[in-house]
């Protein structure tokens, strides 16, 4: 069986300078990666991520951590990050807090990431005072995906939340809507989000810049979930007089919502129209307009942005060779805003004439 030792031998170096090579590391020059692929291909050596990652004092392990796992977002970013650091050698250790305290103290608050992994990924995960200091405390590279708290030092991939919820408001003021409602997380949930935040504001902002106050009884919360949007609308209906659209604080709280009118017997969207927030999956299916995020490419982005301080390089999963480094911020850039769209399906249309 060849060794590394036998390859670093045949191209005259060192086994270190092999196993640089190999993993396209740029402080290798291109006539001594040459030697040492020339001489690998030669010998058929195969190389072992583990004994590479252990030579290097590295683990090789990437820690994600999220609040719930089971929700359109997260899993779309966890897939997509895992992805990405399986084509560049690394695997991916997840973290699905599910709002439970204590889980939240042993991720953030121990020593439970200490020399399992090489770099955190924090998705929409906002932070207290005591995690940030055990964040620094652990000195590893990281990156946050989505609105939270972010963390000193760490760069940040997000969509803009108030411009995307800005957005939607406008489609329902352009289609001829003036009694919009909105329906948004509830600020007592577990996993104090902070999105619903950002969406509210966008959507209060452009109201009143279309000359409409905000009417806070057309604002009702619950959960980011199918259930807390069909509690919400029922919530609101049985306020008063039914609003003419809804913008909900995501797409899963739409789904909710449609369920609901149209249990009270009301037509979406001839009596009511809708709109969400994200593309969820089932988004088309259902016909509902949305503003979409690229929820997949902020996990890749993310992922690539941390094999440069890892000393890794991405591999382009089509032509199957090492990405140029990430474009991406350094540790004083602002976050990267990726751009958000407006999808309308069979969802929103004019307010019906009285």
């Amino acid at each position: 069986m060849t060794r590394i030792d036998d390859v670093a031998r045949l191209a005259g170096v060192s086994t270190a300078t092999v196993s640089r090579a190999l993993r396209g590391l740029p402080t290798v020059s291109p006539a001594t990666r040459h030697r040492v692929l020339a001489a690998a291909q030669q010998l058929e050596y195969a190389v072992s991520p583990s004994a590479s990652r252990l030579a290097g004092g590295r683990t090789g392990t990437v820690a994600v951590v999220v609040p719930r796992i089971t929700r359109w977002f997260f899993s779309t970013v966890v897939e997509a990050v895992e992805d990405f650091l399986h084509q560049s050698g690394y695997d991916l250790l997840l973290h699905n807090l599910g709002g439970r305290e204590q889980i939240r103290q042993r991720v953030l608050r121990t020593a439970n990431l200490h020399k399992r992994v090489d770099a955190i990924i924090l998705v929409a995960t906002p932070l207290r005072a005591a995690d940030l200091t055990a964040l620094a405390a652990l000195d590893l590279p990281g990156v946050t995906i989505s609105s939270g708290t972010g963390v000193p030092g760490w760069p940040c991939v997000r969509i803009d939340d108030v411009a995307a919820a800005r957005t939607a408001t406008r489609h329902l003021l352009d289609l001829g809507h003036r009694r919009i409602a909105h329906i948004s997380g509830d600020p007592d949930d577990e996993l104090a989000y902070t999105t619903h935040l950002d969406r509210r504001r966008g959507y209060q902002a452009e109201l009143r810049a279309a000359g409409i106050r905000p009417d806070p009884s057309l604002d009702v919360e619950s959960q980011f979930t199918i259930d807390g949007g069909n509690r919400a609308t029922t919530e609101l209906l049985a306020r008063g007089e039914p609003p003419t659209a809804i913008v909900a604080a995501c797409d899963e709280m739409a789904m909710g919502a449609i369920t609901a009118l149209r249990d009270a017997g009301l037509r979406v969207p001839q009596d009511v129209s809708v709109i969400g927030i994200d593309d969820h999956d089932l988004a088309g299916v259902l016909g509902l307009s949305t503003i979409a995020q690229p929820a997949a490419e902020q996990g890749r982005l993310a992922a690539r942005i941390l094999l440069d301080p890892l000393g890794g390089r991405a591999l382009d999963p089509v032509a199957g060779r090492p990405l140029e480094p990430a474009a991406g911020p350094d540790t004083s850039s602002p976050p990267v805003i990726l751009p958000t769209r407006l999808v309308v399906r069979e969802s929103t249309a004019p307010p019906r004439a009285h």
